[in-house]
């Protein structure tokens, strides 16, 4: 079993957890991370770019003048392309920009990000994140003693605390644990759980390799 210390957000180890070897000292399979990172971020493309073909352009379909005798080139109308606000040729057209990933794949993928994360000591575990008061000082020098100034840091979505302390931070940024992905773990040098939140993903994960086991 993997094993991190807990510390407070003075910096103190208060304890100490016990997770799962196949979710947090799993091979890290560099390929998976690629292919989740793709997935994720061409999910988060609207994919509303639009430019109008030359038969929605507003002008009148007349031809421009008559076929000879002008030595102009031959033109139809001033639809075409070619003239100042005229339609686009193979321009964008909305679409949807979303691959997919199987589940199992995106479970291994999100357990070599932890897994990379716990190797290079980069996996913070604290014992809660709560504070006197509301405010992004307390949570940027809480931040500074763990030595995680730049991390995501996850907790139960619930936490107003926490939530609403690190929504001005520019280096930092909170995630709903249910919400925890490979794009946003990598995103970040650190990452910062909450006991309750790595007990919670351990038994995520830990539930699906059992239920990829039976199926």
């Amino acid at each position: 079993m993997a094993k991190f210390p807990v510390i407070d957000l003075q910096g103190a180890q208060v304890g100490e957890l016990e997770v799962s070897d196949d979710v947090f000292a799993a091979p890290v399979r560099e390929h998976l991370l690629w292919e989740a990172v793709r997935v994720l971020r061409a999910r988060k493309r609207a994919g509303t770019a639009k430019v109008k073909s030359r038969g929605e352009i507003a002008r009148t379909k007349k031809k421009m003048y008559r076929q000879k005798g002008t030595g102009n080139a031959r033109h139809g109308n001033a639809r075409v392309n070619v003239f100042r606000g005229g339609g686009q040729v193979h321009g964008p057209v909305p679409r949807k920009y979303d691959l997919h990933m199987n589940r199992k794949a995106m479970a291994g993928a999100l357990k070599s990000a932890l897994s990379l994360r716990a190797q290079e000591g980069d996996l913070v575990v604290v014992k809660a994140f709560e504070g006197p008061e509301i405010k992004t000082k307390l949570l940027v020098e809480a931040l500074e003693r763990i030595g995680a100034p730049r991390a995501l840091l996850v907790d139960a979505g619930d936490n107003r605390w926490l939530k609403l302390s690190s929504r001005n931070l520019p280096s930092a940024s909170f995630l709903d644990e249910r919400g925890l992905n490979v794009y946003d773990i990598l995103r970040f040098p650190k990452l910062v759980v909450s006991e309750a939140s790595l007990r919670a993903i351990d038994a995520r994960l830990s539930g699906a390799q059992a239920e990829e086991a039976v199926a």
